[in-house]
């Protein structure tokens, strides 16, 4: 359909045969509202996405993936304010306007694909997640039923089942969810649900003080599920990790103990498969021994860690997973699908998930549909619309095949190894641990301090130099990395590896950089 010049509307008739067309006059509602009239601009739409795509092609893809380009284009809040204009108005700005917004949000934002970006549990630009991405935006489908997404509803099936086979199930079920912390709030509520079944229809009231169990080391995220599903961070048992960063198999055996005895009704633990900082791998089978004994459910949240079940070299850290009664685990992070792309799954065949969020809205789950409803899988989510969010790891993973994922994972353990090695030898240089995953966490010790005894002078000061040169690599945008303190630890850097961009010459360019920005200190 497209405006003519005199201002009618002019549409194919297929009544009339193909290409024939026919026009529409432009009516004048009482609301001043045209109805057939040229609202919208077809020819300048496409042209603004044309120009658009340009623009993300030459600066968020080629540029920002270049090494020899910063990082990040820093700038102050207030300053970045003022660069960006974010003021709404009663009126519309001009194309052109509109695509500099657009190469401005790209110049001063991170540039997370880069090869010198280390900060998160994520890095790396994946041009077949990117392009399934493009794809999704585009159609803009949601996964409640198989009628409005039945390419995308298949395709998540398709990967939960590849995924359910990595973790070692013979059968389950599950769906992607936006983000990990999601899914570990989703392993709680089910863990409730299947322990106290009248949760769902009589709430907290009908049910016994529940008590779950965690490591020191876990995610953020359990704290959180545990306050918003109403169980109360108190009834969060913490167990002690040992150094490496491990749970304790004995204390949790004894936290339970402990919580029976405080007249608390244990209902699950949280085993963490890669900690956010650490890198650590908790022993899942002791603790699969212990939930057995107790008859408690198994949750593993392997989000950082799961990438290694792609791996035969590493998939040994995650030995014991196939015992968990769930696992969350996110490809968009070791695995580089595009954010967000985070799997929750159970093993379970006997519609668990459904039973415990279902809602039957009968809008959407009507029985009396014309083809299989067992795709409408929307009613066992606690979301309405739904992301497809599988298919940018599905189109990823057909382009790359298990093999690539597997090349992958040990491509980044590998460049972690070599930049351990590193570590090792330069002077200045310290572990915090040996690193059994792609977190090589360290200090830079200065000149100045080298001749200093360990002491608490001395680490006060060492406590000081990760921000400082932080704060100098941002402003410099030569690359990016975390650090925090950890325990009685005084801040150190948290190197995470992940793209295969990374290679030996980054990495002796990232230790040459850090001795560079501190060495002053």
């Amino acid at each position: 359909m497209a405006p003519t010049n005199d201002g009618h509307i002019t549409e194919k008739n297929p009544s009339k045969g193909p290409g024939l067309q026919v026009k529409c006059a432009p009516v004048l509602t009482g609301a001043g509202v045209v109805h057939n009239g040229p609202s919208i601009d077809q020819f300048t739409e496409e042209s603004f996405i044309h120009k658009a795509m340009d623009i993300i092609i030459e600066d968020a893809v080629k540029k920002a993936t270049d090494v020899k380009e910063k990082v990040c284009e820093w700038r102050d809040p207030e300053q970045l304010k003022e660069l960006l204009d974010l003021e709404l108005r009663e009126g519309g700005e001009a194309q052109s306007q509109i695509l500099q917004r657009c190469r401005d949000a790209i110049r001063y934002s991170v540039k997370t694909g880069h090869p010198r970006f280390f900060n998160q549990l994520y890095a790396g630009m994946e041009p077949y997640s990117l392009v399934g991405s493009f794809i999704t935006e585009a159609l803009k489908p949601s996964l409640y039923t198989y009628e409005v997404a039945p390419v995308f509803t298949l395709v998540e099936e398709a990967v939960l089942k590849k995924m359910i086979e990595f973790v070692g199930w013979e059968e389950g079920d599950g769906l992607f969810n936006p983000g990990g912390s999601v899914s570990n709030m989703y392993a709680i509520n089910v863990a409730r649900y299947h322990h106290c079944p009248d949760v769902k229809e009589l709430g907290l009231s009908a049910i016994p003080r529940l008590a779950m169990f965690t490591s020191q080391e876990c995610h953020y995220s359990i704290a959180k599920a545990a306050a918003f599903l109403g169980i109360g961070t108190k009834n969060v048992y913490v167990i002690p990790s040992d150094k490496r960063g491990k749970m304790i198999p004995e204390q949790l055996e004894e936290k339970i103990m402990t919580a029976k005895n405080e007249g608390a009704v244990p209902f699950m633990v949280n085993a963490t498969s890669g900690t956010t900082v650490l890198g650590a791998f908790d022993p899942l089978e002791e603790i699969a021994d212990i939930c057995d004994k107790h008859n408690l459910w198994l949750h593993v949240d392997a989000c950082w860690g799961g990438g290694a079940l792609m791996s035969k070299k590493h998939k040994h850290l995650l030995k014991g997973i196939q015992r968990a009664n769930s696992v969350a685990w996110n490809p968009h992070k070791m695995l580089m699908a595009g954010l967000q792309c985070c799997a929750f799954l159970v093993r379970d065949q006997e519609g668990l998930l459904r039973r415990c969020h279902s809602a039957s809205a009968s809008y959407l789950f009507q029985q009396d549909k014309f083809y299989d409803i067992s795709y409408d899988t929307g009613d066992k989510s606690i979301q309405c619309s739904r992301k497809a969010d599988a298919f940018r790891f599905w189109l990823m993973w057909k382009a790359l095949g298990t093999t690539g994922l597997e090349d992958r994972v040990n491509s980044a353990l590998s460049m972690a190894r070599y930049l351990t090695d590193e570590i090792n030898k330069r002077e200045g240089f310290r572990l915090l641990i040996e690193p059994e995953y792609a977190n090589v966490c360290f200090w830079y010790i200065p000149p100045s301090l080298r001749s200093m005894p360990d002491s608490a002078e001395f680490w006060q000061k060492v406590h000081t130099v990760a921000p400082t040169i932080k704060e100098r690599m941002m402003k410099k945008g030569s690359m990016m990395v975390g650090y925090q303190p950890h325990g009685d630890k005084a801040n150190f850097f948290r190197m995470i590896i992940i793209s295969p961009r990374v290679n030996k010459e980054e990495l002796d360019f990232f230790l040459d950089e850090i001795h560079h920005l501190g060495k002053d200190l």
